[in-house]
């Protein structure tokens, strides 16, 4: 199984810098022809362009440093791998791109203060065309590589990819314009462009530093996962799941279960380890933990019991769920975990009605509960 893992990482990985080098190549090849054509034409908007291909390039060559980063093996300190350094990766690129506009934005003003008379030529059109078919190629092949491996770097690259080539259009159309009408307006077009650049690298950073902060779980993942738990005939409820993100495609994490309160320790052992070996086999998801909820099964009142003490807590506004019960007639207790919604603006005065609401109902009883929290909610 491990071999398996490790053979998917490794072509990941491939994958990941073959891409790269492509991107580095197209860009680099694009960065030539426009800073050669831009200086011919002295063309500022052609020429901050070309500059846009070199931070391009540069970002390839993050992206595969940050690959070969996040394939290195556990250590002592990093126990749980290396693959975060893709999203440090992915931070370096949009910090990258937002260096750029705001390089490019700055060398247009001082166009637009000094301006330089622009003069194209024929072979000018023709190497903004290529520009501009090259980068819609690349940026479709690019964004697709990264949402088929899920690489932030490449999903980021993609999407710069097809900006240039918004970008390079705009710029043919300023060209056209000036031959037609004597009207230059290439260096407010590179201020336009620098602007655009500079609101794009921003939404990468955004969306980059979201990752690193920790976001919650794909609804749809929770989902396939807790239907997988439940799929065990002796689990009757599956919650809690928390899926801790090391990298792009590795979660590790932890969950509860309800079970019968009368399985054996033998049997609970066996269960949990066969969870856990199904969990990682079908979602690629290692459960460190794997918490217990004794369900009752030798009361008949606890079954009333839960249906009467579910029913208050569930009629609370901003509460999702109750689970985790349990009912002890003898020692006169009632226990279960709350979980409250993110929404709620205040979750302790939620879970105080709650508790107050029960012990209203069963006076004399010791009402242990624990407000829990629904990490996969919408």
């Amino acid at each position: 199984m491990e071999n398996t893992e490790e053979k998917k990482l490794q072509s990941r990985n491939k994958t990941i810098i073959v891409t790269s080098v492509i991107g580095i190549a197209a860009n680099i090849f694009l960065a030539a022809f426009k800073a050669f054509v831009g200086f011919l034409s002295r063309s500022v908007a052609i020429q901050m362009d070309a500059l846009n291909n070199l931070s391009d390039a540069a970002s390839s060559i993050i992206t595969i440093v940050g690959t070969y980063l996040a394939g290195k093996e556990p250590d002592k300190k990093h126990p749980f791998g290396h693959g975060r350094a893709e999203y440090l990766s992915a931070l370096l690129i949009s910090m990258l791109v937002i260096y750029a506009g705001v390089t490019a934005f700055i060398e247009s003003v001082k166009k637009i203060v000094n301006p330089v008379t622009p003069d194209y030529s024929r072979i000018t059109f023709i190497v903004i065309l290529v520009a501009v078919i090259v980068k819609l190629v690349l940026g479709r092949y690019v964004k697709s590589v990264g949402v088929r491996v899920n690489s932030g770097s490449l999903k980021n690259s993609g999407d710069d990819a097809f900006m240039d080539a918004v970008i390079s259009a705009s710029t043919l159309v300023a060209a056209v314009l000036y031959v037609f009408t004597h009207i230059s307006v290439e260096a407010y077009l590179g201020a336009v462009i620098a602007l655009l650049i500079v609101k794009a690298g921003v939404e990468m950073l955004k969306e980059t530093l979201s990752k690193v902060l920790g976001e919650s779980v794909d609804p749809g993942m929770a989902r396939d996962i807790k239907a997988t738990v439940m799929s065990f005939p002796q689990v009757s409820g599956a919650y809690d799941l928390v899926l801790h993100n090391y990298g792009p495609d590795m979660f590790n994490g932890s969950l509860h279960i309800e079970i019968p309160d009368t399985l054996p320790a033998f049997e609970l052992d066996k269960l949990i380890r066969n969870i856990t070996n199904k969990v990682l086999m079908e979602h690629d998801v290692l459960l460190t933990a794997i918490g217990v909820y004794s369900l009752n099964t030798g009361d008949s009142d606890a079954v009333r019991v839960r249906e009467t003490v579910s029913g208050i807590v569930l009629s609370k506004q901003y509460v999702r769920q109750i689970h985790g019960f349990y009912y002890d007639e003898k020692e006169k207790s009632i226990r279960f975990d709350v979980v409250i919604s993110f929404d709620a603006p205040d979750h302790h005065k939620v879970f105080d009605e709650v508790i107050s609401s029960v012990r209203e109902a069963f006076p004399g009883f010791d009402v242990q509960a624990a407000i829990d929290r629904d990490f996969s909610e919408n």
